[in-house]
């Protein structure tokens, strides 16, 4: 009996090393994957042109992008109901250069930024003025422009 005790006991305290030294190794790689990933994220350093935007300007300009995106959902989903006047106005009235957005775009120091800014919007009246036509294809491609323009500004500029 005494014999199996000491055998039990052997046993247990192989199994309690080897469970610790398992979990060594995994917290060992663990942090290894860590410094690995954070290596990997300074060398992937956003490269965009910031705004130097305030706070609150942020914010704002924030709202703005969000309301465009909601714009850009709402004609996709009306085009498929084939409601092409209300997608058309939401077009106009969402994306277009609307005095408010003209003046907006030219708040920003940035000379490219406001170009870029005023192309997208303009680009948001032609896919007004597509999708007046009910010409499904034309419209699809007049939004892809218009998408193209947010693409290429998120891939420029950050706030």
């Amino acid at each position: 009996m005494k014999n199996i005790l000491i055998a039990v006991s052997v046993f247990i305290g192989i199994v309690g090393l080897n469970v610790a030294f398992a979990a060594e190794e995994k917290v060992q790689q663990q942090n290894h994957q860590h410094d690995m990933s954070m290596h990997h994220n300074m060398g992937m350093m956003d490269a965009r042109t910031s705004l130097e935007l305030s706070p609150e300007m942020k914010q704002h300009q924030l709202s703005n992008m969000r309301d465009h995106l909601e714009a850009v959902n709402s004609i996709i989903g009306l085009m498929s109901e084939n409601k092409f006047e209300d997608a058309s106005k939401i077009a106009h009235t969402k994306l277009g250069l609307t005095p408010e957005m003209q003046q907006m775009c030219s708040m920003f120091g940035d000379e490219k930024f406001m170009k870029l800014g005023f192309a997208f919007h303009k680009s948001g009246d032609d896919l007004g003025d597509v999708l007046h036509t009910k010409d499904a294809k034309a419209s699809l491609r007049a939004l892809n422009k218009t998408m193209q323009y947010c693409v290429e500004c998120h891939a420029t500029y950050r706030q």
